[in-house]
């Protein structure tokens, strides 16, 4: 009896690959003569270049040519973005362009050697002088020239106010009116930023490169170095983590493609750890938030106003504070959103950009109000609940926020909670129990899918998104199967590869929707030619019968009402005189529904943490994250998505923090000894719940995003839980040791 794949727990299709090491990620294909390349970087924030000794390095036996902006080829630079690079206004860093030092660790110069080894080495004798200007990377100094971006990046605008916040907030009898803060973050996922480039000869080159779209790093390369679209084939199987750094493509990949075509021949560039601090990051920014409330919990007033920084090259924004504006009801809503320029490359997408920022700031200011109002955390939001998305007037596609709110709090047991601060302990700890709502972006982008069935009742899906450890190919594997009834054996999924149809990267919680309705419509068109060969055969026991009354299981074609009555894929395409059937078809949003309604994933995230007052040690030892995202594709893959969400949000409330030294404009920890991400020892009970909700208005799947909902609201509800332990309001993350000690209790 066929089982559907749709919506059961099923095990990664690439998990024996990446277990046995058989996975191969950018740095670890190899090829003729591959020769190593190993960056330079500079020393100062600001200023320029005076001099570069390169003598000592090229004299290294093994060492092939050293670049510098001195003696780079030249290329088609281009002083913006093209379009679809998910970059943000402004001039796209160039590296090698000129002997201009724009940010600490910026690349000036590019050792190639035989071996890596050697590259390294060789890359230590290079001596680099300066012309030092001064630099300024404190948000916090240059917040008076705080400005809004002359161009709005695409969806990153805050949303129109309504009605009066001000006067309001100041009639509001109960107020909140706080700044919170948290730290610059650095991506650091497990794999580390690397670009191989194959010299295929004739110019043509192969690059494998760590993207999450390798179409994106294609047309980047096309565009910088003039090369025809033909001569440039990128592949990116598999990505060991991203979380957005690979969004657009990193200054190793300009490097290693311009000492190949130089060279002519092939070149691998891999970044160090230590390297991976010298470009993209999570800004830390300022925020201030505002709250009244009547006596009797109902919000009179919302302003949200927030300052990030960016560099001195781009304007990168992120949605910061239009959080506040659709997540609870209110009447009186003000918010805005600037940037300030600092001395350090500019900031990037990392896991739900803006979300988690805005979303700690809002609901650290909701606990603080309803402990003044002497009211439930959870009562509190439940007040003001809003039905529909007030800052944009639009109705949502599915909302079910309030059952994620009731069965998270049942089964993390929320009613037992005593209110009082400071009021439940065991031991030398303080336990606290704090929650938080969650919110992130429900969204579809156009992508286009390829399907094959070969006669043997074998299916192959491609497009050309990525899997940067999602479980993509997992669920693509699982609707292909459904949808012609095969087993999951029988499908191979193809992904990373710019020869696949068109798709856009994958990032914004959105691969599942797209790429997964791509492959739908793709399969079900072959479905349809499928049982016209089926319907047409000699004798068809399925002639005259309408697709919708046949299911596809286990290789047949059966009529539903009378499963004797069938007909093999085998036997329907040799009727039809075929081998394969291919079909391509294009997903795309509804423009009409776009236009009419609100879409997002919510969550209810209820947190126990235990507080060593002495020491001031804080662990988490419980959570309950309950999820409302649509049709869940496979719990398996995606209760996996949640937990590395929340292990993220704890990162982020208790540990991560890159920490500038301003005299240097460096940041300064920057390796995994001492920035600190969770580790095994960190991370106890993580449950997470999954609410039914029905979706049929965003894509033709059902499905809503869950790549980075599980972080948004995780923090907040730590920061909550701390609270309610300590009696302490920490509102700059992370919440470290001497935060703890040195807090004075709330009055």
């Amino acid at each position: 009896m066929y089982q559907s794949h749709v919506g059961s727990p099923r095990s990664r299709v690439d998990g024996r690959l990446k277990v046995t090491g058989a996975a191969r990620y950018a740095a670890e294909y190899t090829a003729p003569d591959l020769a190593q390349g190993y960056v330079v970087n500079s020393a100062i924030a600001k200023g320029r270049i005076t001099g570069i000794d390169m003598k000592d390095a090229l004299a290294v036996p093994g060492v092939i040519q050293v670049f510098t902006h001195q003696n780079r080829p030249r290329t088609a630079w281009r002083a913006k973005a093209y379009q679809d690079e998910v970059a943000p206004p402004g001039t796209p860093f160039r590296p090698l362009y000129d002997d201009k030092i724009i940010y600490s660790g910026q690349p000036i110069a590019l050792v190639v050697a035989e071996d890596f080894e050697i590259a390294r080495y060789a890359a230590s004798l290079v001596r680099v002088t300066y012309e030092e200007e001064p630099h300024e990377t404190d948000v916090e100094k240059v917040r008076n020239t705080a400005y809004k971006p002359p161009k709005t990046r695409s969806g990153m605008a805050p949303p129109a106010p309504r009605g009066d916040a001000e006067a309001a907030f100041g009639a509001a009898p109960y107020k909140v009116d706080e700044s919170y803060k948290i730290a610059i973050e650095h991506h650091n996922p497990m794999e580390m930023h690397a670009s191989t480039v194959v010299w295929e000869g004739d110019g043509k080159i192969t690059v494998y490169d760590k993207i999450q779209g390798v179409q994106n790093t294609q047309s980047y390369i096309t565009h910088v170095f003039g090369l025809p679209k033909d001569d440039v084939r990128v592949l990116s199987p598999f990505v060991g983590g991203a979380f957005g750094s690979g969004l657009r493509p990193q200054y190793q990949l300009f490097l290693a493609v311009m000492a190949a075509l130089e060279l002519k021949r092939s070149v691998r560039v891999v970044l160090t750890r230590d390297q991976m601090f010298t470009f993209t990051y999570r800004p830390g920014g300022l925020q201030d938030v505002a709250l009244g409330a009547n006596p009797d919990g109902t919000l009179q007033a919302i302003r949200h106003d927030a300052i990030d920084e960016t560099s001195t090259f781009e304007d990168y924004q992120e949605s910061v504070v239009s959080w506040s504006a659709l997540l609870y009801h209110c009447d009186n809503v003000a918010t805005s959103y600037k940037l300030a320029k600092i001395d350090t490359y500019t900031p990037g997408d990392m896991r739900a950009p803006g979300a988690p920022t805005g979303v700690f700031a809002l609901e650290s200011a909701m606990d603080e109000l309803s402990y003044k109002l002497g009211m439930d955390p959870l009562q509190f939001r439940l007040k003001n609940y809003a039905e529909t998305d007030e800052g944009a007037g639009k109705p949502y596609t599915s909302k079910e926020l309030r059952a994620a709110y009731q069965l998270g709090a049942e089964r993390f047991g929320w009613s037992r909670r005593n209110p009082k601060p400071r009021s439940m302990k065991e031991g030398r700890e303080l336990i606290g129990w704090g929650m938080a709502t969650g919110v992130w972006e429900a969204q579809m982008q156009k992508t286009t899918a390829r399907a094959t069935l070969t006669i043997d009742g074998r299916l192959e899906v491609g497009t050309a998104s990525a899997d940067i450890g999602t479980g993509t190919y997992t669920i693509l594997t699982q609707i292909a199967a459904d949808a012609l009834g095969l087993p999951m054996e029988k499908v191979t999924a193809k992904l990373g590869d710019s020869k696949l149809p068109f798709s856009p990267v994958e990032g914004g919680s959105w691969a599942a929707a797209s790429a997964g309705t791509a492959v739908h419509l793709a399969c079900n068109a072959v479905r349809e030619k499928l049982f016209k060969y089926a319907r047409g055969m000699d004798n068809s026991p399925l002639a005259n019968v309408e697709i919708g009354r046949v299911a596809f299981r286990d290789g047949r074609i059966e009529l539903i009402a009378d499963p004797s009555r069938y007909v093999t894929i085998q036997d329907a395409m040799a009727a039809g005189g075929v081998d394969r059937i291919e079909a391509e078809e294009t997903g795309s949003p509804s423009r009409i529904n776009q236009l009419r309604y609100a879409a997002y994933t919510h969550s209810a995230v209820f947190v126990e943490v235990r507080v060593d007052e002495e020491l001031g040690r804080v662990r988490v030892t419980r959570i309950v994250d309950a999820v409302a995202a649509g049709k869940i594709l496979n719990p398996k893959t995606a209760r996996s998505q949640i937990l590395g969400g929340v292990v993220f949000g704890i990162g982020m409330a208790l540990t991560e923090e890159s920490m500038l030294d301003h005299n240097l404009g460096r940041f300064m920890n920057h390796n995994i000894a001492e920035y600190h991400v969770p580790v095994n020892a960190d991370i106890h009970d993580i449950d997470v719940i999954f609410v039914e909700e029905h979706e049929d208005k965003l894509n033709p799947i059902g499905v809503k995003g869950l790549g980075e909902i599980g972080i948004v609201g995780t923090a907040a509800a730590i920061a909550n839980a701390v609270f309610h332990a300590t009696g302490k309001r920490i509102r700059h993350l992370p919440i470290t040791m001497d935060k703890v000690i040195g807090t004075k209790e709330a009055a």
